[in-house]
């Protein structure tokens, strides 16, 4: 049985995916953005928000940078969208898993001769 703060969790990462995607419209936000996993603490009172940015280190930089801004309008979208008592203040992570997931492919591929 899945627990309750991991459901929420699940639907806390699918609303903020679908307001990053069609809501949010910020210029320093690439195309490639999305987000990895969300981890909602037991009193729902906050969640950390990994995020995935494919592109330089500057595009990572100004993707952080924009989501920290918007933080309050994703925390108010994101209030209207799922119904808790309390909407969890976002923090964001940068994931570099699927880069690293990528890199380790590209050396398989190499070493196989592929």
């Amino acid at each position: 049985m899945i627990d309750r703060t991991s459901r929420i969790s699940e639907e806390v990462k699918r609303e903020l995916s679908s307001i990053l995607r069609y809501d949010l419209k910020d210029p320093r936000l690439p195309e490639l953005v999305s987000i990895t996993s969300v981890n909602v603490t037991k009193d729902l009172r906050y969640a950390k928000v990994y995020v995935s940015v494919m592109g330089s280190e500057e595009d990572k930089k100004n993707a952080m940078a924009a989501l920290k801004s918007a933080a309050g309008f994703l925390r108010r979208e994101l209030g209207k969208r799922v119904q808790i008592r309390y909407t969890p203040q976002l923090q964001f992570e940068l994931d570099n898993s699927i880069e690293k997931g990528v890199y380790i492919n590209k050396l398989i591929n190499e070493t196989t001769g592929e």
